[in-house]
């Protein structure tokens, strides 16, 4: 969840529901968690310090405490309903703690990697990256990861259904001017050339894994509504964007199953870049 210095009035509004972000928002593939830990230099380093930052209700964090390595995982958290959601779990291994990205409640030079997830667009900003730096062991990996349905997704990006792109002009129609996923403007501070010191390894490395969920249709419009730009609508709005997904969900230009559960087509995305030694080191 957002967690640069104070959070957005749409944050705090669009994650207010916390129990129906955790209860609806998917969990990660194990393709790409193996994948990234693995980049990461996390996979197989028992024990191993890590940060999960902007945690929210512990979506990711569920995965890194599940772990056979037994991290020893910090979950940093502003928002408080999210937080409370995610410390009602109780994960082992997991210290929650209220903070932001440029404010992470650790020693310098102490953590072996930290992972945003599902959160980085928020605050990628300059301060987060020096706070971020701060934070890691000389030659930490920083991660991002996110899930991204067809229907969030960038411009460029084509969905792999007809129904899934009519969703998509309504997330594109209700768009909030948030920095979001789907914007790209979160890898803009990562590949900027130009800034000094350039604390992070360049190019960015990343890989993408696509997914495919089936849902009833019910259960795709509990998830979509957890879009915090869809969050908020109110009334009117909100009852005849419902009804617009609903005649998307009913027709021929979506995938169903023999069951009538509609597939949700998307792709895990996730980069990953190294801490750069600085002239004070």
């Amino acid at each position: 969840m957002p967690a640069s210095k104070s959070l957005s009035a749409i944050a705090k509004a669009g994650f207010a529901n916390a129990s129906s972000y955790d209860k609806h928002r998917p969990s990660y593939p194990a393709e790409a968690v193996d994948k990234l830990l693995a980049a990461l230099h996390l996979a197989g380093n028992a024990g191993a310090k890590v940060v999960d930052l902007a945690a929210g209700t512990g979506k990711f964090t569920e995965v890194l405490a599940a772990r056979p390595e037994a991290f020893d995982i910090l979950a940093v958290e502003p928002h408080d309903e999210m937080r409370a959601e995610l410390e009602r779990k109780s994960l082992p291994g997991v210290r929650v703690v209220n903070g932001t990205a440029t404010s992470i409640p650790v020693p310098s030079k102490n953590v072996d990697g930290l992972i945003a997830a599902q959160a980085w667009h928020w605050f990628s900003n300059r301060d987060s990256l020096e706070e971020i730096h701060r934070v890691l062991k000389p030659g930490g990996y920083f991660g991002v990861i996110w899930n991204i349905e067809d229907y969030n997704s960038p411009r460029e990006w084509t969905p792999r259904t007809e129904g899934e792109a009519k969703m998509k002009d309504i997330i594109w129609r209700h768009d909030d001017n948030q920095p979001r996923f789907r914007h790209s403007a979160w890898r803009k501070v990562l590949e900027d050339k130009e800034q000094k010191p350039i604390l992070f390894s360049q190019p960015l490395q990343e890989i993408s894994v696509p997914f495919t969920k089936f849902l009833s249709p019910s259960a795709v419009w509990d998830r979509f509504h957890t879009l915090s730009q869809i969050a908020i609508l109110q009334g009117k709005e909100l009852e005849d964007t419902k009804a617009e997904v609903a005649e998307i969900l009913k027709s021929d230009g979506v995938e169903k199953n023999e069951n009538g559960e509609v597939a949700l087509h998307g792709h895990t995305y996730f980069a990953w870049t190294r801490a750069l030694p600085t002239e004070s080191e």
